[in-house]
């Protein structure tokens, strides 16, 4: 049979080589004798494929260069016999065994080397290019070729593929992550492309720049959709899906967008006319097919399908990509797929929710066209961002999901593979980039998001959230029982995203749920090795949906999310974890919370978490959460840190997992180099300042560490920032780290810092004179070490005590000037001439009517005036002091505060009296 195959093709070779069209019959022929011997040839694949193969691809760019219209038909047999070459050395590279797959591998990799080096995928190309020209200019000639060429195209994609698989396993990372502990140790994570295989990613990337840059290309793919064949149907669509998935511009192409449109522009897509209207087609008819065959009805031949399954499967999944890559790419919008037309909507989604209706049958063996059909319909409604009420397509599409029962058996189940032979290397899953219970888990997260308190408890009354913490640990925890991998389909990483934050939404179905899952170390620790190394590496890596940076950030934030939860939960109870713990706090955690719900909502599941608190807390410690944290961040990419941050500045509130962050690293000095960089998100900025605020403010212990940080040339240069919000942070932790020890006196002096915090106290923004008045202060609290530098800073914090400021203000400017003489007397004349024993005589008199009058106390100024009162009392024991205070109009104020009710002021006011009178 090799022997004959090799004669007709060098009998073709010859044939061509004279170039006349009177042999185009006999050319037809011999090519489809040729295709005919291959198909019967046996089983047995041999190195003499690899000169057949030279053979044919040497013939079919001659056959494409040919302008004439006779060679239509060569054009579509030349291709045709490429497919079947590429069908037959796939098929065996997927049941070979033993030796005979080393000898199949090496054929394929010759086969693809060489489609690569002589750019074939470019003639697939031109042959697209031509037919698409001929279809536009009203001829239809050229269109079984194009269909032919796709398959051509989808074979070589196919053998590529099946090539690599058989080289490496491809398995989503939950599943790697749980390989690489217990079967696989030597599993690498280097960095992969979108396709499976590198020779793959060449052949689709050709492709999709071709696709995108032809009009005559996209005609003819779409032409080849409306031809109803059913093999080169299902080509086309597979090779749309790798387009899309190797660039989400291909999205906007499928969907009929506009190129020049701008992503927050929501216009129409998906009209007639478009590729995504003829998918949509498609899965009309094979909804009508599938109708006729439950009847027993006959069909109309056009849209009679045997395999009608594998189509919907193969559409839906390129329904579902399409809508991946418009989310990817920023396009929140439904329209962008369902048109703006209502009637459309409702149709289109109803159509798909017919193929993932099932009866009781099958809800016990649950199909893989009806996971995908799921998975379309989830992600056509993940595009819609805005409220429930404020979406129309979300209320269209509410009645057309499946009850709560039916979802939790499809989570139980895994999916059947319904016949479709060509996938027969997924192991169960709907493909190499979704798992099949990926659609289901989207439904849920939208059920739980959307339906109101009602639809949590019902959901949580069937035990979802036990199901959903079972499903992400399922791989990590049972599954070594079994080593048959088609056992692990469990989830894509988009997949355990959704999983993630349907727990979070659990919460709100009451205290116990949050016990289940977070008060219980196992849990947690299971959770948290979604945010591991090698989790995120393999994540990194996975280069389809939910894959990738953006991949590796959506995982860390749905894990800190479910973290974070009891935080927000309890921000506002006295003692725990402020609002305000993050700068971030009002953005990044809170907005769109379950906890900040709960918050408003529900005080007696306050009460139970807050109850809960202490032992959440030691389970974060021995879990060691803060350093899991913190190793993420060297996943993240810079511009996605917000979130870790964020909950970091709420662990930093906790002095048990403070000690923790800072003994694991968090105040690395590379780390804070990178952290406090320019190139840094503002708002992570201001939360490494407030973390620094905080430790600084909690613990003397952990100056070591913030000194070992190098932070203080970037705090300098934080206060000459443009932004009023980097200034005040910058001096609130200046400030801290001055609370409890001189140890950074020497430095501050080093850096020069301490005369720009004096400018700060005339700064234009109100927190940031409020702050620098709160450094000063502690800058001269503890020794007079910097008094003649904060010499300059008398006549601004006096000018303060006179100026219409807040009482907290004016309170951090009077303690200030009390500490330049707590230590010694050398800045008494400067107290005295640059007019601040004044301005606290000013301030205490100013307040003298209310301090004295018992129903007309004013809470909010007395801080200011107690410790202006302070102040005086420690500055009345020097001379020059005693002097002035005696010899001011103001002083018989002072004597009659002796008289005030409140204990204190009283108190200080004898105190000046005695030191002034020496009665």
């Amino acid at each position: 049979m090799d022997e004959i195959l090799a004669e007709l093709l060098e009998f073709v070779a010859r044939i061509m080589m004279l170039k006349s069209s009177d042999y185009d019959d006999l050319l037809v022929k011999s090519l489809a004798l040729t295709r005919l011997f291959m198909d019967n040839s046996g089983s047995d694949v041999g190195y003499s494929y690899i000169s057949h193969w030279i053979a044919l691809t040497a013939i079919f760019p001659q056959v494409v260069r040919k302008s004439e219209d006779s060679y239509r038909k060569v054009l579509h047999e030349s291709a045709a016999c490429i497919t079947t070459i590429l069908s037959r050395v796939t098929q065996a590279l997927k049941v070979s065994e033993g030796p005979i797959v080393t000898v199949v591998n090496d054929i394929v990799k010759k086969i693809s080397d060489h489609a690569l080096k002589t750019g074939l995928v470019d003639h697939f190309c031109m042959s697209l290019s031509i037919a698409g020209a001929s279809l536009i200019s009203g001829s239809t000639n050229l269109l079984h070729a194009a269909c032919e060429t796709c398959r051509a195209i989808w074979s070589l994609v196919n053998a590529l593929e099946t090539h690599s698989i058989k080289e490496s396993a491809h398995m989503f990372p939950l599943i790697a992550m749980h390989s690489q502990h217990l079967l696989m140790p030597e599993m690498k994570t280097e960095k992969i492309t979108a396709m499976v295989g590198v020779e793959s990613a060449k052949v689709v990337e050709a492709i999709a720049m071709a696709f995108l840059k032809s009009k005559h290309i996209q005609v003819a793919v779409y032409c080849c959709l409306r031809q109803r064949s059913e093999a080169s149907l299902a080509a086309t669509i597979q090779i749309l899906s790798r387009c899309c998935l190797y660039t989400g511009t291909v999205a906007g192409v499928i969907c009929g967008l506009p190129s020049s449109l701008p992503v927050t522009t929501i216009v129409s897509g998906g009209s007639d006319g478009t590729i995504l209207a003829e998918i949509f087609t498609i899965l009309s008819l094979c909804a009508s097919s599938n109708k006729d065959t439950q009847m027993g009805e006959a069909n109309n031949v056009k849209s009679k399908f045997n395999k009608s399954s594998v189509l919907v499967s193969h559409s839906c999944l390129i329904i579902a990509i399409t809508a991946q890559c418009l989310k990817s790419t920023g396009r929140n919008s439904a329209l962008f797929m369902l048109t703006t037309s209502p009637k459309i909507q409702f149709s289109r989604l109803l159509l798909i929710a017919q193929h993932y209706s099932c009866d009781d049958q099958m809800r016990i063996s649950f199909q893989r066209h009806q996971a995908s059909a799921l998975l379309a319909f989830t992600s056509i409604l993940s595009l819609e961002n805005g409220a429930f009420d404020e979406s129309s397509i979300l209320k269209i599409a509410a009645p057309l999901i499946p009850q709560v029962a039916t979802l939790c058996d499809h989570l139980k189940t895994v999916s059947d593979n319904d016949g479709d032979s060509d996938d027969s290397d997924l192991n169960g899953n709907l493909s190499f980039w979704h798992a099949p219970r990926d659609g289901s888990i989207g439904l849920i997260e939208l059920r739980l998001k959307w339906g109101g308190p009602s639809a949590i408890k019902q959901l949580c009354a069937s035990g979802i959230p036990q199901l959903l913490v079972e499903l992400l640990t399922t791989c990590l925890s049972k599954f070594p029982a079994t080593n048959n991998i088609k056992d692990w389909v469990g989830l894509s990483p988009s997949g355990v995203v959704g999983t993630i934050y349907s727990i979070s939404h659990c919460f709100s179905g009451g205290a116990s749920i949050f016990r289940q899952v977070l008060v219980n170390v196992e849990r947690v620790k299971l959770i948290c090795r979604m945010m591991s190394d090698v989790h995120l590496k393999l994540v990194n890596c996975w280069g389809g949906p939910g894959g990738g940076k953006d991949g590796v950030r959506d995982i860390v934030n749905a894990v800190i999310d479910l973290l974070v939860f009891p935080f927000i939960a309890i921000q506002n109870v006295p003692g725990l974890p402020s609002a305000m713990a993050s700068v971030n706090s009002g953005s990044l955690l809170n907005i769109g919370s379950t906890g900040e719900r709960i918050c408003r909502e529900d005080k007696y599941m306050v009460k139970a978490i807050e109850d809960d608190m202490g032992r959440y807390i030691k389970i974060l410690t021995e879990v060691g959460v803060p350093e899991i944290v913190l190793r993420s961040l060297d996943h993240v990419d810079p511009k996605d840190t917000g979130k870790p941050i964020a909950f970091i500045a709420k662990m930093t509130s906790q002095k048990a997992l403070a000690v923790q962050l800072v003994s694991k690293g968090l105040l690395h000095p590379n780390r804070m180099r990178k952290l406090l960089d320019s190139s840094s998100p503002t708002q992570v900025v201001m939360d490494v300042l407030m973390i620094l605020s905080d430790l600084a403010r909690m613990d003397k212990a952990f100056y070591e560490y913030i000194n070992g940080a190098g932070v203080l040339e970037v705090l300098k240069g934080f206060l000459s920032h443009d932004d009023p919000n980097f200034r005040a942070k910058a001096c609130s932790a200046l400030g801290n780290m001055c609370r409890h020890s001189s140890n950074f006196y020497n430095s501050l002096a080093e850096h020069q810092i301490i005369s720009l915090l004096i400018d700060r106290c005339s700064d234009p923004d109100r927190r940031t004179r409020k702050y620098a008045c709160f450094a000063i202060g502690n800058a001269a609290y503890h020794n007079d070490t910097l008094y003649d530098e904060l010499r300059r800073s008398i006549p601004e914090l006096a000018n303060l005590l006179l100026s219409p400021e807040e009482d907290k203000v004016k309170a951090n400017a009077a303690g200030a000037l009390s500490n330049l003489i707590r230590n010694s007397n050398k800045l008494c004349e400067e107290l005295v001439s640059k007019g601040a024993v004044k301005a606290l005589l000013k301030l205490a008199t100013d307040s003298s009517v209310v301090a004295l009058n018992p129903s007309g106390r004013d809470e909010a100024n007395e801080s200011s005036m107690k410790i202006a009162l302070f102040s005086l009392a420690k500055m009345s024991k020097h001379q020059p002091c005693q002097q002035f205070i005696q010899s001011s109009e103001l002083f018989p104020v002072i004597g009659q505060l002796r008289q005030s009710p409140e204990q204190m002021i009283a108190n200080y006011a004898s105190a000046i009296m005695r030191n002034v009178m020496g009665d």
